[in-house]
């Protein structure tokens, strides 16, 4: 609390019910300089160009099960086309029932990436949770092939 010096009772010292705003202003000042340092932060929006995988080849099952995105936009089981209503069914068949089977999704060069979205969301919706996309493996030199 403050108090007032040299009242109008001469001796007397009268409180003084005035809030000290200086430590809230201070507060609100370092408030402001956080926040305009952490929201470019936040944002998402630096443009990737993503490279290739130069991981080692890891071996492939005996019998592996593609799930193809052909360019017209059209699912292939292996080389046979499925539709898309019935692909849980087809891996069902494929898979013997196995829902821990790893499904190899390729997807051709020209898809667009929410359609391979659509696709795992789809194989997701089926029960087959382990899910590998494809590649082309990178050469010795750096390029691809």
């Amino acid at each position: 609390m403050a108090v007032r010096i040299g009242g109008e009772d001469g001796g007397d010292l009268a409180e003084n019910a005035d809030i000290n705003i200086t430590p809230f202003i201070d507060v609100i000042l370092v408030l402001l300089i956080i926040f305009m340092v952490a929201a470019p932060l936040s944002t998402v929006d630096v443009p990737v160009e993503l490279p290739t995988s130069s991981a080692p080849v890891q071996p492939r099952p005996d019998k592996p099960i593609f799930v193809s995105v052909r360019t017209d936009l059209s699912l292939a089981l292996g080389e046979d086309p499925v539709p898309r209503d019935g692909l849980g069914r087809a891996l069902d068949q494929a898979a013997k029932g196995n829902k821990d089977e790893r499904i190899f999704l390729r997807a051709d060069k020209g898809v667009p990436y929410g359609e391979l979205m659509r696709v795992m969301n789809l194989l997701r919706g089926a029960g087959y949770l382990k899910i590998g996309l494809v590649g082309l493996e990178e050469t010795e030199a750096g390029a691809l092939p």
